[in-house]
């Protein structure tokens, strides 16, 4: 009998001429976290696909065994059955449903076609429990923010009680509180025998929580070895097949003269407009700096950045660009101004879904290639060639649609955009979030270029490494307020989580 709870076996997968997935075989032990890391477009996504059954038995070559047992998945509901749960990092739940009919969708407890509301209830609250989720699961789940929401598809997950958990990326929405808890989760899941699979693209998560390591790229199966026998730079170098000797390649900033201060914003929290989310911030920024904003999830940072850009009404507060008083109402006519907002969710707020590359690089600055009301379609493709080359956007054409790039790619294209429009001030709200490794070094060269050029740069991050390794200046927040403001000399991960902790 086999060791394996779980093997694929020489699984190939093409779409028209494109080759996802090559010959890749990988298996899973009972009790056992394996982790799979590699690039956006690696394939990672696609084999978890056929895992799942969302790819059906006939699509791709290759075999599935689960428990000794061939198996021919048609559906995720044949994936589910075979006791496998997937838990994917765009969050799918029902907004007006609560906390207890998300956790308990379609399998909702009955008595002769009645549902039995105690006993889900009841139940609902073992498995929040279970994911260290402190709400009513009778509330409706848009009354939860988007970490508390994840930590609930968790909790359906484990209501199935799967033998083979699959989680995409699962940490990109949760606080550094939730994430802890997450990893306990897993491991005490280790300990029951359930085994998981694990996609991530952060490498502290692959060194904290990984039994095993499989490295994937450009559709192979490069490495499957012992997280023992492996270190950070070796899982870096098989994911992107060279050397990075410097993760965050900050160059020597050369800073010049304020170009935005913000006095006194006060913004509302948007739940409970008798407190305040913002209360009595103050900072400024130069041309040429990265400034770093740090704080925990619920500090105030978004906030900050669209209360400035206008996507959000400040209850109070000055914005100062190039020493002049401007009056903010809209993001456009922040826009007009020179001040752009890379927004944290690319696929909400970031491009169209139907467009290609050259229409959504053109989105902001499209007066700038009309004749007229005309559409000048070679000034566009000519615009979108430039910053195709200037980013190096990985496209076969412009005329490529977006949902067809990798995430690192649609954010490179979201920030041509913006950059059409030559702002003076950006804000980038987690702009490597998602992203693979040698993409997040690219997205930090171009920060580096613009930082250069004299633009002023602020960003906001929940990784701190990246903070640290990537800014001149920095506030901490907690609770709405600045805590602390620190240099570039004085930035360090426990200092930091200190103010933002409040201790």
């Amino acid at each position: 009998m086999s060791e394996y709870i779980l093997e694929m076996n020489g699984i190939s997968k093409n779409f028209g001429p494109i080759q996802a997935l090559s010959d890749v075989s990988i298996n899973l032990k009972k009790g056992e976290i394996l982790v799979i890391v590699g690039e956006n477009g690696a394939g990672k996504s696609t084999l978890m696909k056929i895992l799942s059954g969302s790819y059906s038995s006939g699509s791709y070559s290759g075999e599935i065994v689960v428990g000794g047992k061939p198996r021919h998945f048609s559906s995720p509901a044949d994936s589910t059955a075979a006791g496998i749960e997937m838990i994917y990092q765009e969050i799918s739940v029902h907004l007006d449903l609560s906390v207890a009919e998300n956790i308990f969708l379609g399998q909702l407890p009955t008595n002769s076609g009645c549902v039995q509301w105690k006993k889900m209830f009841a139940n609902a609250e073992k498995y929040t429990s279970m994911v260290g989720l402190s709400v009513s699961v009778k509330q409706p789940m848009r009354t939860l923010s988007t970490s508390q929401q994840q930590m609930v598809t968790i909790a359906r997950a484990l209501s199935r009680n799967p033998g083979i958990l699959v989680l995409d990326e699962p940490s990109s929405a949760l606080t550094e509180t939730e994430v802890e808890i997450l990893f306990r989760n897993l491991e005490n899941l280790r300990q029951q025998g359930i085994s998981c699979i694990y996609i991530t693209h952060k490498m502290k998560e692959v060194m904290r929580l990984a039994d095993r390591v499989a490295v994937l790229r450009d559709g192979y199966l490069v490495s499957k070895r012992d997280r023992s026998e492996l270190s950070i730079e070796t899982i870096i170098e098989e994911m992107v097949n060279r050397k990075i000797e410097n993760m965050f390649p900050k160059h020597e900033a050369h800073i010049g003269d304020e170009i935005l201060r913000v006095e006194d914003l006060t913004v509302s929290h948007p739940y409970n407009r008798r407190k305040n989310i913002v209360n009595g911030v103050s900072f400024n920024v130069r041309k040429g700096e990265i400034l770093g904003i740090v704080g925990l999830v619920g500090a105030g940072r978004s906030e900050i950045a669209n209360a400035v850009t206008g996507s959000i009404k400040p209850k109070k507060g000055r914005i100062y660009l190039d020493g002049k008083l401007l009056r903010i109402r809209s993001p456009k006519q922040s826009i007009s101004k020179g001040m752009i907002l890379l927004s944290e969710d690319r696929k909400l707020n970031g491009y169209v879904h139907t467009m290609n590359v050259a229409e959504n690089i053109s989105l902001a600055s499209i007066k700038q290639i009309t004749d007229g009301f005309v559409l000048n379609i070679g000034r566009e493709k000519k615009n979108a060639q430039e910053y195709v080359k200037k980013l190096d956007i990985r496209v076969q054409s412009e005329l490529d649609n977006i949902m067809s790039l990798s995430g690192g790619n649609q954010q490179k294209v979201v920030l041509a955009k913006w950059l059409t429009t030559t702002p003076k001030v950006l804000f980038l709200d987690e702009p490597t979030r998602g992203i693979d490794v040698g993409a997040k070094t690219q997205i930090y060269e171009i920060m580096n270029d613009l930082a250069a050029s004299g633009m002023a740069v602020v960003m906001i991050s929940s990784e701190m490494p990246e903070l640290i390794g990537m800014c001149d200046r920095y506030i901490v927040l907690a609770e709405g307020e600045i805590k602390a403001e620190l240099g570039r000399k004085e930035a360090d991960e426990e200092l930091f989580m200190k103010y933002a902790t409040g201790a």
